[in-house]
């Protein structure tokens, strides 16, 4: 098993990145249905949660079926930053997560997310900062460095632990590389291996089969994994590497009816949480993923984003079972899609 602290995670435990824009409740819901262990919130700034900004506070509804269950906030001042933390605490989460790897501009240039990667000094005071105001315990999540020039995540890992992080999920890349190229593992290998880490590591980026999840599970050892933009659309992806890791052998894909009923669940929750029209245009972002590996659903899929009721998508997807009844699908890689233009993972 893994702890953070009081929390007790299955051996090599599978968390649901979070992603703005993306890690909602109801894309949660069906994650967590499918075996995520560990799932944190869209990012919340310090900054609105102070202000009441209405959106920060809805990022702050979570559902006991999810736990356990972190909140992830930013920010780059540590009054913002304490006093946030202990409006957090307010609605009980398992834990709290801090963003120290956002690489999107907007993010960056108030010296938060990745930005404060330029500043080590700056990243442990906040750290502080949150362990201080709270009782929750405290993870981080971040990246190897600003650049190539500054991987720094060795010595980082070493400062966060010894001011009170409880675990720490490193993104393979550095702010400079946004989600471009491969995600450099071997650095996350290190810290993993240092003596003086006794907290969870977790491995983050480009796991996007069973196959590649137990070969970097071998190859750098760490505690578990993070898995982002391979799920959405497709929550099977945390199953289907536990049983390969299980088993050895890979599950079968989802089948249509299955890929029709997440769906739907999927847009139901969204309606409900989030409201009318605002509940189906989040869904439109999935609909790519749920259904890929159709032949010839281009169509289709140009009908569903733009849809405006929960009826008439329903209708399309009863549609899309009916014509494609019996297609077997292969088992096929996700790819890794950047979805929208603010911090995927």
């Amino acid at each position: 098993m893994v702890k953070i602290e009081n929390i007790v995670l299955p051996n090599f435990p599978l968390l649901l990145a979070p992603m703005e824009d993306v890690s909602d409740p109801p894309f949660r819901a069906v994650c967590k249905d499918n075996g995520a262990d560990l799932m944190y919130t869209e990012f919340i700034s310090s900054e609105g949660l102070i202000r009441d900004a209405i959106k920060s506070r809805q990022k702050l509804d979570i559902f006991d079926y999810e736990r356990p269950i972190g909140i992830q906030i930013f920010g780059g001042d540590e009054d913002a930053m304490a006093l946030s933390a202990r409006i957090v605490e307010t609605v009980n989460p398992d834990l709290l997560d801090i963003n120290f790897g956002c690489p999107v501009k907007k993010v960056v240039s108030k010296g938060a997310g990745a930005g404060v990667l330029k500043d080590v000094d700056l990243m442990i005071r906040l750290t502080e900062a949150v362990v201080k105001s709270t009782k929750l315990p405290v993870t981080v999540k971040t990246r190897l460095g600003w650049d190539n020039n500054s991987l720094n995540i060795e010595e980082v890992a070493e400062r966060l632990q010894d001011v009170g992080v409880k675990a720490l999920s490193i993104h393979g890349r550095t702010r400079a590389q946004l989600y471009k190229g491969e995600a450099d593992w071997t650095l996350i290998a290190k810290v993993k291996n240092n003596p003086r880490i006794k907290m969870p590591i977790f491995g983050n980026g480009d796991i996007n089969s069973p196959q590649k999840a137990k070969a970097y599970k071998e190859r750098y050892g760490v505690d578990g994994m993070m898995i982002g933009r391979a799920a959405i659309g497709y929550p099977w992806i945390f199953r289907e590497i536990k049983h390969y890791l299980e088993k050895g052998e890979l599950m079968a894909p989802p089948t249509l009816e299955e890929r029709i009923i997440v769906c739907k669940k999927h847009l139901h929750k969204s309606f409900e949480w989030k409201g009318g029209i605002a509940g189906i245009y989040e869904m439109r972002r999935h609909y790519t993923n749920y259904l890929k590996g159709l032949p010839n659903i281009k169509e289709f899929r140009g009908r569903l984003v733009t849809l405006n009721t929960v009826e008439e998508v329903e209708a399309v997807l009863d549609e899309i079972a009916v014509h494609y009844k019996g297609y077997e699908f292969e088992r096929l890689n996700i790819e890794l899609i950047d979805y929208h233009q603010n911090c995927p993972v």
